[in-house]
């Protein structure tokens, strides 16, 4: 019999959104799944992927669909006439339950769904998606000071 450290899959980040994490505050994240063509999984596979202006949203009010729109997988260099289109709307795979949470929460508190980074776990492609706020400006100011404060006592303690 096998042990649970046996059965981990491993991890291989494909892309990050940097630029989400500045731009919102990230109250909670989720893991799901995607629908990927052949041609997209050989394209991710090489790192072509690019994460910036993507969401998360519901097309449809009466589906329980979630899709990622604005992710850009780059065509697959060897692909023929069966490549992808870079830009398509791509569904996510979660339960009915998580949906059913964040369609609510997306209604009632003026929440977005971003995705903050595309990975491989194990043979699959997952997305994690943030639930964010959006921060106003001064909050960007402070972020900012703050970072830069944090790196300034780095310095010194290397010195």
């Amino acid at each position: 019999m096998k042990s649970s450290a046996q059965f981990e899959r491993t991890e291989k980040l494909i892309a990050k959104n940097r630029k989400a994490r500045f731009d919102y505050e990230i109250v909670q994240t989720i893991e799901a799944g995607i629908i990927l063509q052949g041609t997209e999984v050989k394209s991710l596979r090489k790192g072509k992927a690019n994460l910036q202006d993507a969401y998360a949203a519901f097309t449809n009010k009466d589906n329980n669909e979630l899709y990622l729109i604005n992710l850009h997988i780059s065509p697959y260099d060897f692909g023929n006439r069966e490549n992808h289109d870079p830009k398509r709307k791509r569904k996510l795979l979660l339960n009915s339950r998580e949906l059913r949470k964040l369609r609510t929460s997306i209604a009632e508190k003026g929440i977005t769904v971003v995705p903050l980074s595309l990975y491989f776990s194990g043979a699959f492609v997952k997305v994690e998606l943030g639930l964010a706020k959006s921060k106003r400006k001064y909050d960007k100011r402070e972020s900012t000071k703050e970072r830069e404060h944090d790196r300034e006592i780095q310095r010194k303690f290397r010195i």
